[in-house]
């Protein structure tokens, strides 16, 4: 049972819990809700404190596959300042060893990805050895990616409501990740933020040209 904040005879206020997901989606698509709150056309920052924007169209998360490699690539092209680059070999690579690879799938095109690997993995990224040197059990986020054109539509907050679900199921009890902090990326740092990321530590990279934020979060048990 998520946790209560708040009982009165008529309103009882809880903490969200994975539960609540297919709700949300369903609430924030339907046109009554849109037509008398929707967007209001506020700034980004602003509609990232209040929640994802609705999806409109036909959305599935699903597996990924081989068949979506070109699409994936392409996604994590378009963001490669802020991502390690990716060959066809290097992902087909990475596919066969993630425990989690996931895709967005809007209207028949692949919108997102996300990536996870769990302890144990034949994996050379310095930031997932920082967590595998420190921790016995967990699931890492090596990459969420989100096209540029759905960005703010809550894809990325669903492909992570999905992650904490599978980490769940597994029995996993931390999910880790990092995210630039110099040069900073505060879109990253709000994000993970509201799915209850803190930082663990920090690490420079790439010959001292760029700092990690070495981010965990707690799977609750209420999600099992």
């Amino acid at each position: 049972m998520a946790l209560h904040v708040a009982d009165t005879g008529r309103l009882s206020l809880r903490h969200l819990a994975l539960t609540d997901a297919a709700f949300i989606l369903e609430l924030v698509n339907d046109p009554d809700w849109l037509r008398n709150i929707g967007d209001r056309d506020l700034p980004v920052c602003d509609r990232d404190r209040r929640g994802p924007a609705a999806v409109s169209g036909n959305l599935s998360i699903r597996a990924a596959r081989p068949a979506d490699f070109d699409a994936i690539l392409a996604l994590n092209e378009a963001s490669v300042a802020v991502l390690s680059p990716l060959s066809p070999r290097r992902l087909a690579d990475l596919h066969a060893k993630a425990a989690l690879h996931r895709v967005a799938e809007l209207d028949g095109e692949v919108t997102g990805f996300l990536l996870a690997f769990r302890e144990g993995a034949d994996y050379d990224s310095p930031n997932y050895r920082w967590f595998a040197a420190r921790y016995p059990m967990f699931l890492y986020v090596d990459r969420v990616v989100v096209s540029q054109a759905a960005r703010g539509s809550g894809i990325g907050a669903l492909l992570y409501r999905d992650l904490f679900s599978f980490a769940a199921s597994s029995a996993v009890d931390l999910v880790t990740c990092e995210f630039d902090v110099d040069p900073p990326n505060p879109a990253s740092e709000r994000f993970h933020a509201r799915f209850g990321f803190h930082e663990v530590g920090r690490q420079w990279l790439d010959d001292g040209r760029k700092q990690v934020s070495l981010q965990a979060a707690s799977v609750q048990k209420e999600t099992r």
